[in-house]
């Protein structure tokens, strides 16, 4: 897997300055990385990513919040969280136990989540190598394992088992309504998310938007300007510099490729996974300490959360069309956009929702003026990015949905209102 040994060798480091196991921040972003490759092995769609994101890290903070006054329970915090019992066990190490509650959740939670067990292994194999007692690390795995049951009980709670029970989407036939769009044609994803449990949220419409701008017809109507908007501006007709910008903040798991006379599947992070990787970025350079930094992965993966579980209970009800159906239906048959449209409704717009809420769940954390470089998308084949603040960062991923010709503007505006509101509710909420 990507990233294990550089994993590795990093623990190596912080293990041989300490006799007693102590973790940096560097420890938790690796697990964040490995949890990203295994979702984009298993094509994980961006709402799913973020709970399983938000378990995980919540496992490796209940660790943590047993063993540090400092640090609060989530009982009483969160919705339906229980007060969790503290394993019976002595002789572990905290940090270590926070990492492996991560992986062990991890690995029940996603479908390939057997792959990190090679990871736990070869960390496990490492403690011993720069001198970690087998009971250390004993107790450690089994102070990680009761919390990590604890925790997939909790999840399980949250109703998203039940999705699969419903019945199966069919997309409206009324004009202007959202339909499956090529080169895939992709089934709708995930249309009753909003019927999950949030983390924070009185309910998934408790920052309900207005209602987008109607679908008309009429050349002088707000929907239709829009759409000259993005014929014009957005998908091809776009400057270098937006084009990577579009690029930069792609993270559609979904996309398609033509290979000649194959389509060839395009595997990318999901919204949630770039922005934990800003996360972990911020922490590096703040030097946040082990603790800290799994207090603020853990917000940040709440506010994804719940930041999703409201944009999706918008999409599903105004169901409006996408920018390439209706300019392809009212303007130009051969019109494209310079990204490929997701498989769900247009409005809001997630990207903007998201990050939107990210922005304001790490700006309480850093500052206001964070200046940090994004190198997220690295692996990926594109060139980092240098921000001055989350703000202008969380700016410029909800403009990239327009230069990408998939969103409209009024989605995109009123999609950062409602993370704004999502990311304030949320650190209310936690602090």
């Amino acid at each position: 897997m990507r990233n294990i040994f550089l994993f590795l060798l990093i623990l190596l480091g912080s293990c041989q300055t300490e006799k007693t196991p102590e973790l940096g921040n560097r420890e938790i972003t690796g697990v964040v990385a490995e949890m990203t490759e295994v979702m984009i092995h298993d094509v994980t769609n961006p709402p799913l990513a973020a709970r399983f994101f938000a378990y995980a890290c919540l496992a490796g903070y209940e660790v943590v919040a047993q063993n540090d006054k400092g640090y609060r329970s989530m009982h009483g915090v969160l919705n339906g969280y229980p007060a969790m019992e503290k394993p019976n066990v002595s002789g572990y190490s905290t940090h270590l136990s926070a990492v492996l509650a991560m992986l062990k959740t991890a690995q029940k939670m996603q479908p390939s989540g057997k792959r990190l067990e090679k990871l736990e292994k070869q960390l496990l194999d490492s403690c011993r190598t720069v001198g970690f007692s087998d009971e250390v690390i004993e107790q450690s795995a089994t102070y990680a394992l009761e919390v990590s049951k604890q925790m997939l009980k909790y999840a399980k709670a949250d109703q998203y088992n039940r999705i699969s029970n419903y019945p199966r989407y069919t997309p409206s036939e009324k004009a202007g309504s959202w339909y499956p769009t090529p080169p895939g044609y992709f089934a709708p994803v995930e249309p009753y998310f909003n019927t999950v449990r949030p983390f924070t949220l009185d309910s998934a419409a408790q920052f309900k938007p207005v209602p987008p701008a109607a679908y008309s017809t009429d050349k002088t109507s707000p929907f239709y300007q829009m759409l000259l908007q993005n014929q014009k501006e957005g998908g091809n007709n776009l400057t270098e510099e937006h084009r990577q910008i579009a690029a930069f903040w792609d993270c559609n798991p979904f996309a398609l490729e033509n290979n000649g006379h194959m389509m060839v599947g395009l595997k990318k992070i999901s919204p949630g996974a770039h922005w934990l990787g800003i996360t972990g970025i911020a922490c590096a350079k703040a030097k946040k300490s082990f603790a800290e930094s799994l207090k603020i992965h853990t917000a940040v993966a709440i506010g994804l959360t719940d930041g999703f579980i409201c944009c999706w209970d918008e999409k599903y009800r105004s169901n409006r069309v996408r920018p390439e159906t209706a300019i392809r239906k009212l303007i130009d048959p051969d019109w494209k956009p310079f990204l490929q449209t997701p498989p769900f409704p247009e409005y809001l717009s997630g990207h903007s929702t998201i990050s939107a809420a990210s922005e304001v769940i790490l700006t309480h954390y850093f500052g206001d003026h964070f200046e940090y470089t994004d190198t997220v998308e690295e692996p990926y084949g594109l060139k980092a990015r240098t921000f001055r603040s989350f703000r202008e960062a969380a700016v410029e991923a909800g403009l990239s949905r327009f230069y990408g010709g998939i969103h409209f503007m009024d989605a995109i505006d009123q999609g950062r209102a409602q993370g704004l509101k999502v990311g304030e509710w949320v650190v209310k909420k936690l602090n």
